[in-house]
């Protein structure tokens, strides 16, 4: 658990303008404490939230992103910065296509849309999962271990394993079952057998805190992040790459042989990266850190001149013959993402890949796959013509809750912290359960208050206070 009280903050150095980041800094401003400095690597803000624009005029996004909230400062931000009509909503209505169909989400609440032979499968090794769920599971179960205890083998053979596998780019075994509590829907498996024998033929309730969304009017998901960045004026900088940090000298050095002097340093880059470069930290810290597992993922946008009609979200694909686990109808989201904003004469899909850090993908064969795949499943017209293809690298896109992520993080937050430096975000937690951009600006603004007030971080406590393994 972090201190409740810390001494007052002098200068902050925030390291990464993404969401965490800039809510740090708007709300220091908002607190009256306006001596921080924000420094960003790259060329512009928003991190993993950014958006790109490409040579043809589409608009893509680095990956899914969507805007939901569990919180009010992020509400309250996103009123801040938008008018109502910037910003529109959608219902989520995805699929997940399974042998020759598509099934609707959540998969476990559909097995009527399944074959019968799989259908069948799936709802008996179900019934049985359900009868034995009041067997208590360790706390350190891992995943595949709960899946199977949760949903049974058929579910987990047909849909759960190679799904996650794909995601993940590792198998279920090797991951903690601690971080599924609004990651992985629930059964209710009265509401499946009345759907399965046609007792009740409407759909299942919607699950998730996305089962509504908003997105921006223009500029993709990183619009958000663009607009905060500008209002927070020049003591953002932009390409101000941070190469150490020193503890015992409190200076942050940049790749340009500067030194920023701190009091506090609020760091959300990787929590590994972190590690490497604090100059002070003990070898077996920065072993502890190397230990944490994430993903890389591949973004693959493809632009057709084909019009937008397709009405649904977006699609997972568990099987092998996609290269993709995720395709977004992206330019349902809003048609600005298409040139023109002209959705009667083009759409667009922008497709996920994950692989382990390292890996050498092809990016000219994956676009080719990746159409390939979305004219096979008939969500793109056989004869469109490709318009545009973008490929977007993402070094770190989720950081994999592996069985002894916990043990890592035990050994080099709090030394960080110890040092008054504290790693927040999606990569600087490490906690994918509370990777969303919402929870992002939440320990944002947490840490500010707690750095200028002495007040609790409400996201942290709330984590802290439930043991690992009890969330699902």
């Amino acid at each position: 658990m972090p201190k409740a009280q810390d001494p007052l903050p002098g200068r902050i150095v925030i390291l990464g303008a993404g969401p965490c980041g800039l809510a740090c800094a708007s709300e220091l401003d908002r607190l009256g404490h306006r001596n921080w400095t924000l420094l960003e690597a790259s060329p512009t803000v928003g991190g993993l939230a950014s958006s790109v624009v490409d040579r043809a005029g589409f608009t893509w996004d680095l990956g899914g992103h969507v805007v939901f909230s569990h919180f009010g400062e992020f509400d309250r931000l996103l009123g801040e910065l938008f008018a109502p009509h910037e910003l529109l909503h959608h219902d989520r209505s995805s699929y997940i296509r399974f042998r020759d169909r598509w099934v609707p989400y959540p998969f476990q609440q559909h097995l009527h849309c399944l074959p019968q032979a799989d259908a069948e499968a799936c709802l008996v090794s179900l019934t049985h999962a359900c009868q034995q769920r009041e067997q208590t599971l360790p706390t350190d179960t891992d995943f595949a271990t709960w899946l199977q205890a949760q949903y049974g083998s058929g579910l987990v053979e047909r849909f759960f394993a190679p799904y996650n596998t794909k995601v993940w780019a590792i198998s279920p075994e090797r991951m903690s079952a601690g971080w599924v509590a609004e990651r992985v829907a629930p059964v209710d498996l009265d509401e499946i057998l009345a759907a399965f024998y046609g007792v009740k033929a409407a759909p299942a309730p919607k699950w998730g805190p996305n089962s509504t969304f908003a997105f921006p009017s223009i500029g993709g998901t990183g619009e958000i992040w663009r607009r905060l960045g500008a209002r927070l004026g020049n003591r953002v900088r932009t390409r101000a790459p941070a190469t150490s940090i020193d503890p015992s000298a409190c200076l942050v050095r940049l790749e340009s042989g500067e030194a920023v002097p701190y009091d506090k340093v609020v760091a959300t880059m990787p929590l590994d990266r972190l590690a490497a470069m604090t100059t002070t930290s003990p070898p077996g810290l920065r072993e502890a850190a190397r230990r944490l597992k994430h993903t890389t993922v591949a973004m693959v946008g493809l632009g057709y001149r084909a019009p937008t009609l397709d009405e649904r979200s977006w699609f997972y694909f568990p099987e092998d013959d996609v290269p993709f686990y995720r395709a977004t109808n992206f330019s349902k989201y809003a048609p600005a993402n298409v040139p023109g904003a002209d959705t009667t004469a083009f759409s667009s899909w922008m497709t996920e890949i994950s692989v382990m850090p390292g890996t050498r993908v092809n990016q000219r064969a994956l676009v080719k796959a990746a159409d390939a795949a979305l004219r096979r499943h008939r969500l793109v017209p056989g004869l469109a013509e490709l318009a545009t293809a973008h490929a977007e690298m993402i070094p770190y896109a989720y950081p994999i809750p592996t069985l002894d992520r916990d043990e890592a993080l035990a050994l080099t937050v709090p030394w960080l912290e110890d040092q008054a430096i504290y790693p927040r975000g999606r990569f600087g937690t490490w906690r994918y359960e509370i990777g969303n951009m919402d929870h992002a600006v939440k320990m944002g603004v947490d840490i500010a208050r707690r750095l200028v007030t002495g007040a609790t971080e409400e996201l942290l406590s709330s984590q802290d206070a439930v043991p690992a393994g009890s969330r699902s």
